[in-house]
């Protein structure tokens, strides 16, 4: 950490040294991609591999449990609706996440 930089005061409130490790964590993946070669088509094409699995295996993993609880517990409801749905729902909040973070590295 270069020596410029104020370090945050002990007696600082806990949100003031949340704000400034975040900061710090910004700054270090900003340092980082400036590292890298900038983008590609491919990375691009990778990105969207990489989201579209992070949707789909929740989803899978909600069907595997909700198929086996199914065949375990029989209930008039489907946990395997219901868990794929959850699944989903994880998937989509990970993926919204990490397009959230890519942003963040290109700006």
């Amino acid at each position: 950490m270069p020596e410029d930089r104020p370090l945050p005061d002990a007696r600082a409130p806990s949100s003031t040294r949340r704000f400034i490790a975040r900061v710090a964590a910004r700054e270090a993946r900003l340092i980082r991609r400036g590292k890298q070669r900038p983008h590609s088509f491919w990375s691009a094409v990778s990105l969207v591999g990489l989201i579209g699995w992070t949707v789909v295996v929740p989803m899978l993993a909600g069907i595997a449990v909700g198929a086996w609880i199914d065949r375990k517990w029989p209930s008039r409801l489907s946990w395997t609706v219901m868990l794929l749905f959850a699944g989903l729902a994880a998937g989509c909040a990970n993926a919204w996440h990490r397009i959230r973070e890519e942003q963040e590295d290109r700006q």
